[in-house]
């Protein structure tokens, strides 16, 4: 009966009911498509981009045979961290095509050992997602397996992704093992939250620290793969994908990927910038400039028409807020660091329109943008209507842009000579005030400010610095500069070596637009006082130490245990923290000894106290 069953079908002998019928062909297996992500994951060192220091560091330990027991791998996601772990591996145990190679920084890519840990199917390299496998039962499989010596390769690796999830049990477990490992174990951990892992884990391993790979790096990358690909593609769109991206390659290569799809569907030849802008929820570069223009300019009109073009087109209003945000603070950037107009990091739309803009903006009013921006985009993303919301921050923006900054009121209202006006008195939208709020446009032109008079003491021509509205140079003049000698319209200045180095003829060219008259900035040797911020904090602390002696502050201290002292406020100081009759270490004065305690009731202080209470379970 058996045999019966196993006996196949006899052949016909002649034609069938309908005919002869064509011998069946087995269908061609389809090939299942691969992203790109994984089509083109780095299987050597030099496939990966933006990661030089930590290649040159391997190689060269592969070299000198100085290869560490065990790597922590950190940094955002899609920076090749688990590649980077894959790599290690093979090169690890790559035996060469003649099956003699020993450990090499070049893997070879044909042997076993290389194959099939780039298949995924190597016995001897073992993968655990942590985020899964959090418990000291996964661990305690792994020390097992280290118990034994590998199967085919020459050393067993394990690699254990996103570590920082381990329970502090299962790192526990592993510290020994990960202390003095067999010899011929090695473990690569990956992770993206660095400051989770145990430090005693740490001190176990050598760390490398994988970087965001810059916009220009992605662009050039993501042009490569799209030639491979035969697929054509505008600048423009490819930049937007590496923006996007934000410094990882794979989210970016997902991105790409979606772009070549959205293309064939839109039968475009070659896939534009507003496409892959549509796709991604955002609005044209330029669409972004202009919307900026309308709103420092006060066109509340221009920018609501902006928004229902982009809102047409499909753009989300608050992505286009998101992007307004973005670009003030590359407007900011560039009006702080000049440099970054000639830099190739920024695509030309930002040196050329953002640098116009950063020319015409204060720095008060981007500041204001950017706070208003802020704000507004965790109104949106709570409001009911996102296009409402997203409408209601540009009016707020339009409006405000009119309006002149504090300081901007009290200089006009100080050179007029005039009285504060009242808000009827004010015309409509702040009138011929737009210009001092720093907009674009200059309804009225503000009287040259008259001259300062010139500075007494060096704290005067910091201070004077400050009222400049120049924060960079205030700060160096504050933190990295030591006065060495100050008889106007001479000042000898020791910097410090993070000071710039064009801080002397800046100094002067402040001072002699300010004051009309020519200054001498003199760079010395000289040990010269300590900063400005040194001083300001001696004398806080001569302050606190004053305070905490006082019998009141002692008493109220003891009245409320877990209280301390947050602040000690004397209106008798300048904005730098020193007595405003006594220059602090400027020469020919004496220093203030804050070993000396002052009696706080000859002083008119303001302590502030602290009090912490603790919750009881």
């Amino acid at each position: 009966m058996a045999d019966s069953e196993n006996l196949a079908p006899p052949e016909p002998e002649g034609p069938g009911l309908f005919g002869d019928l064509p011998a069946a062909t087995p269908a061609p297996a389809a090939t299942p498509y691969r992203v790109l992500a994984r089509k083109y994951r780095p299987t050597t060192f030099d496939d990966l981009i933006g990661q030089e220091s930590m290649v040159r560091i391997l190689r060269n330990a592969f070299a000198l045979n100085r290869i560490a027991h065990a790597f922590m791998l950190t940094g955002v996601r899609g920076v090749g961290k688990t590649t980077t772990a894959r790599i290690i591996a093979r090169a690890l145990n790559c035996i060469g095509p003649d099956g003699a190679g020993g450990p090499t920084a070049d893997p070879c890519g044909v042997c076993d050992n290389c194959r099939g840990i780039l298949a995924d199917r190597h016995p001897d390299v073992v993968e655990m997602d942590a985020a899964s496998r959090t418990g000291v039962d996964d661990v305690r499989e792994i020390i097992e397996a280290t118990r034994f010596r590998p199967l085919q390769a020459r050393t067993k690796v394990f690699i254990i992704d996103e570590v920082h999830m381990l329970s502090r049990n299962a790192f526990n477990a592993l510290l020994k093992t990960l202390e003095e490992p067999p010899p011929h174990v090695k473990f690569v951990f990956a992770t993206t939250e660095i400051r989770k892992v145990p430090v005693t884990v740490l001190s176990r391993c050598q760390r490398f620290d994988l970087r965001r790979i810059p916009i220009t790096m992605l662009t050039a990358h993501y042009a490569k793969i799209a030639a491979k690909e035969q697929v054509d593609i505008e600048p423009e769109a490819l930049a937007a994908i590496a923006r996007a991206a934000d410094g990882s390659v794979r989210d970016g290569l997902s991105l790409l990927d979606q772009a070549i799809a959205q293309g064939a569907a839109a039968d475009e030849s070659v896939i534009s910038a507003d496409t892959v802008a549509g796709m991604l929820g955002m609005a044209d570069r330029g669409v972004v400039f202009d919307l900026m223009e309308a709103v420092m300019q006060g066109r509340a009109a221009e920018a609501l028409a902006i928004t229902d073009r982009a809102y047409a087109l499909g753009a989300d209003l608050g992505a286009l807020l998101g992007d307004l945000l973005d670009l003030t603070h590359t407007i900011s950037r560039l009006k702080a660091v000049p440099e970054l107009r000639a830099s190739q990091e920024l695509p030309e739309a930002e040196r050329s329109r953002g640098g116009a803009l950063a020319d015409k903006l204060s720095v008060p009013v981007l500041a204001r943008t950017w706070q208003m921006l802020l704000k507004g985009a965790a109104e949106i993303e709570s409001a009911p209507d996102r296009r409402a919301a997203s409408e209601m921050v540009l009016i707020r923006l339009c409006h405000v842009a009119d309006l002149p900054t504090p300081g901007d009121l009290v200089r006009k209202l100080q050179g007029q000579g005039a009285s504060p006006p009242t808000p009827s008195s004010l015309p409509p939208g702040g009138g011929g005030m737009r210009a001092m709020a720093g907009g674009i446009s200059v309804a009225r032109p503000a009287p040259p400010p008259p001259a300062a008079p010139l500075p007494k003491t060096y704290r005067d021509v910091v201070a004077l610095v400050a009222e400049q509205r120049e924060m960079l140079l205030h700060g160096h003049l504050l933190h990295s500069v030591h006065l060495v000698r100050f008889a106007p319209p001479v000042i000898e200045l020791r910097p410090q070596n993070d000071a710039p180095r064009d801080l002397a003829p800046r100094l002067g060219a402040l001072l002699l637009q300010a004051t009309g008259t020519r200054w001498t900035i003199a760079l010395s040797t000289s040990e010269g006082n300590a900063t400005l911020a040194e001083q300001g904090n001696e004398a806080d602390r001569g302050r606190r130490a004053a305070a905490a002696d006082h019998p009141l502050v002692q008493a109220i201290l003891e009245a409320f245990p877990g209280a301390r002292i947050e602040a000690v406020r004397d209106p008798g100081v300048d904005a730098y923290g020193l007595p405003a009759e006594i220059a602090l270490g400027e020469p020919g004065l004496a220093p203030i000894d804050p070993e000396e305690p002052a009696d706080l009731m000859d002083v008119p202080i303001e302590v502030e106290a602290r009090f912490l209470t603790e919750t009881v379970r």
